[in-house]
């Protein structure tokens, strides 16, 4: 039999006199770890022990905690447990049963580790749980990053030392040293698509392979090699292609399109993970989503994807954000003459009379120069809604004020927050963008009005 108290130590995934918190259900995979870890004596560990009560079979779960108290006890370890209704939690976030579980344990002993200063986690996943894992990512449909499923040294604390011994191992040695075991009645009930795949599908498929779960397992740890090295190239890829911020991730598509799908499909991924911190409910589909817009002869569109995740075209650039898009604001603002008007887009218009200068050009397109006589007052200051239109100067007809946002190429949300300036019901200024041609300060002109657009800083 294989010495897993010497395995253990091979994999060198604890310092010496680091302090670890180590998971325990109660259950043969958890009993062992904890045995096997009090054993690296040379490592002089600090171990703490974490149970979560997931009061899901009621005494049988209270047994469950009072077991690994008993243990830790016995071992001279401090003992952390916390109860959690995971039934509800699972139905007030939509989760499964399993899902649930697994957050709530995960942030237990996350929480746990913080508060007692420890630098590891260790969970009892050993080989045969790698082996349904690969499986159960399969059939929901998984690449290579999924399918590489576990590893040894998870995040920056969670440790899996079991990972290459069985569960059959694991019994054994549990026997030799006379360890007993708390067994969850839950596991039986193969209507769970884990212990589904445990009891029914693993056993057919040993008629094919008898060592079915150590070569799914090593599939597993060859995949995850391959995925060290392509998140490599693809976090530098990211670091030469993207540019970002504290909610905006950015790539320009002209770059973006000269690199391979496969890389452009990774690229995606890890934007949106720089975002959001996981990929949950993330999928191909939205990948290939994300990847057809890249490449889409429409100038402006975009797609939400699960979440506030959300992609826009704008032009040559593709942006990520992880929050949702505000809603256009709609407000007026009345303008009886000559003043400083703040907006309630968190801009300001100045309007004063001056005489009428020798050259119109400003210079600038936040400052135009309109007609006293051609734009009298009141004016009415107000967003773009769908259907304005109105007649750029020196252009007879009139013009959709949407085409000459596509026009200007006028960023997509940037367009609510344009004011569009009003006299007798006619645009006389898209501020910032372009004067209308009622507003046109001809040779006779006198006295002009100066009207300026401002951004107002806090």
């Amino acid at each position: 039999m294989k010495d897993l108290v010497t395995h253990v130590r091979s994999q060198h995934l604890f310092a010496p006199g680091e302090t670890v918190v180590v998971a325990v259900s109660g259950g043969a995979d958890s009993v062992a770890l904890l045995d096997i870890m009090s054993r690296l004596a040379d490592e002089r560990l600090n171990l703490v022990v974490a149970h979560l009560n997931h009061c899901l079979r009621g005494s049988e779960s209270d047994d469950d905690e009072k077991f690994v108290s008993d243990i830790a006890t016995r071992h001279h370890l401090p003992f952390v447990a916390i109860r959690v209704d995971v039934a509800s939690f699972a139905a007030a976030e939509g989760l499964s049963l399993e899902d649930a579980g697994r957050q709530a344990r995960y942030a237990f002993f996350h929480e746990v580790a913080r508060r007692r200063g420890a630098s590891s986690i260790a969970v009892a996943h050993h080989l045969d749980d790698q082996a349904e894992t690969v499986l159960i990512r399969l059939l929901r449909g998984a690449g290579g990053t999924g399918l590489s499923a576990m590893t040894a040294s998870g995040d920056s604390l969670v440790k899996r030392p079991l990972l290459q011994v069985s569960r059959a191992e694991l019994e054994l040695y549990l026997n030799g040293r006379g360890l007993t075991w708390r067994t969850d009645s839950t596991n039986s009930d193969t209507t769970i698509l884990r212990n589904s795949i445990r009891h029914e599908l693993i056993p057919t498929l040993r008629k094919y392979n008898p060592r079915i779960s150590e070569r799914l397992a090593a599939t597993a740890e060859i995949l995850a090699a391959d995925e060290e090295l392509l998140e490599h190239l693809t976090g530098s890829a990211f670091d030469r292609l993207a540019s970002q911020d504290d909610d905006t991730v950015a790539f320009d598509i002209e770059a973006l399109l000269k690199e391979h799908r496969g890389l452009r499909l990774r690229l995606y991924r890890h934007g949106l993970h720089e975002l959001r911190g996981d990929l949950m409910r993330i999928g191909l589909a939205h990948l290939e989503a994300i990847d057809r817009l890249a490449s889409s002869g429409r100038p402006n569109a975009s797609l939400k994807l699960p979440g506030t995740l959300r992609v826009e075209r704008c032009y040559d650039r593709l942006s990520f954000t992880c929050a949702a898009p505000q809603a256009a604001q709609r407000w007026e603002q009345v303008v009886p003459g000559e003043g400083r008007y703040h907006l309630d887009n968190d801009m300001a218009l100045t309007v004063r009379r001056v005489e009428r200068p020798e050259d119109l050009a400003t210079g600038s397109k936040r400052i135009v120069y309109l007609s006293t006589e051609a734009a009298p007052f009141p004016w009415l200051v107000r967003p773009f809604t769908p259907g304005d239109r109105f007649t750029p100067l020196g252009m007879t007809g009139s013009q959709k004020v949407k085409e000459l946002f596509i026009n200007e190429k006028l960023p997509l949300h940037e367009r609510s927050r344009v004011p569009l300036v009003f006299s007798e019901g006619e645009i006389i200024w898209v501020a910032g963008v372009r004067v209308g041609e009622k507003g046109r300060v001809t040779s006779a002109t006198g006295a002009v009005l100066r009207v300026e657009i401002l951004e107002i800083t806090p």
